[in-house]
């Protein structure tokens, strides 16, 4: 027995010393970042800005794959299976890794299956309204919604999109009711808000700047807090008067569960710098992206906020009973 004791430790002492020379090591190759919606969206651009600037820090390109589908829960799928050893990440977000947990029979948990590496940014909504909506603040739309039910109507992107649980928890807050429209996508939803053929939508920042900027809709607020850098003169909620009625499309990157701390700790690093970089943040800026504050970027806190997010909306979404269609 004391031999094979004796073999035992010694292959357990050089796995060990094999993964410590991996990690002193890494990266050694492309790190390749899944984005699980079709290029050209809202995280398909920030995550390559973000990578730009990461790969100075690395010493490696940072590889995007767009894995679309199913709300973005097949590509965070596919992470979920991934080799845990740095080279797969996932950049997940408040869809996909809040939402789909009750709208989609995942088959992966989204907790569990991943280890957090840094919340990135959060990009606020806008409660915006076609030109011809006779309010002009948003008490006056939720008074005339209230009085108008089921006459107006809110545009959507889906049944469990952002838009579509951000539309619930503004219908159940304010006590408003009308049907929502659904769209494929918010460039389309946005043409019909434009020529008056739907009434409004809670829409993310990015798609609905440049229409509140040409005068082509009416913007009452910002779901947050704080006041878009990019949009100064929009009121928040608070100030509106819908105070709490908060929703953010916040964007994150995780890596497979059981990927080594210390890789985990030098993609930190690597996000870190990015996002204090001033070009890197005015360019999401300009996007509408509001970036996490320091604090907010380590690993503990992404996974302490990821907790937070699902406890206070799982039972909003459950209590709506929204399924993906």
């Amino acid at each position: 027995m004391r031999p094979i004791c004796a073999m035992l430790l010694a292959a357990l002492g050089w796995a060990a010393a094999t993964a410590e020379a991996m990690a002193q090591d890494y990266p050694s190759r492309p790190i390749t970042v899944v984005v699980p919606f079709p290029a050209g969206g809202p995280s398909d651009t920030l995550v390559r800005i973000l990578g730009e600037q990461m790969r100075g820090t690395l010493g490696q390109p940072i590889v995007i794959e767009n894995v679309a589908g199913a709300s973005g829960s097949i590509g965070v799928g596919r992470v979920a299976r991934a080799a845990p050893d740095g080279y797969t990440l996932i950049l997940g977000s408040w869809v996909t890794h809040v939402v789909n947990g009750v709208v989609y029979a995942l088959k992966y948990d989204v907790v569990n299956d991943f280890e957090p590496i840094s919340l990135i940014a959060t990009n606020p909504l806008l409660i915006v309204a076609k030109k011809a909506m006779p309010a002009e603040k948003l008490s006056e739309l939720v008074t005339w919604l209230k009085a108008n039910p089921d006459k107006a109507t809110q545009g959507t992107t889906g049944a469990g999109s952002a838009l579509h649980v951000a539309g619930v928890f503004f219908q159940k807050e304010t006590g408003a009711r009308l049907p929502f429209v659904a769209y494929r996508g918010g460039a389309l939803a946005m043409q019909d808000l434009v020529s008056g053929q739907i009434d409004m939508m809670i829409d993310v920042a990015a798609n609905s700047l440049p229409q509140v900027q040409a005068g082509s809709i009416k913007a009452y607020a910002v779901t947050d807090k704080r006041r878009l850098a990019a949009a100064p003169t929009i009121p928040t909620v608070d100030e509106a008067g819908l105070p709490g009625l908060y929703v953010s499309i916040w964007f994150a990157l995780w890596a497979p569960k059981g990927t080594p701390k210390d890789m985990v700790a030098k993609l930190n690093a690597a996000v870190a710098g990015a996002l204090a970089d001033g070009t890197v943040r005015q360019r999401l800026a300009d996007l509408g992206q509001e970036i996490a504050p320091r604090e907010q970027q380590t690993p503990e806190a992404l996974g302490a906020y990821h907790k937070a997010e699902i406890d206070r909306w799982w039972p909003i979404i459950k209590a709506a009973n929204i399924k993906a269609e």
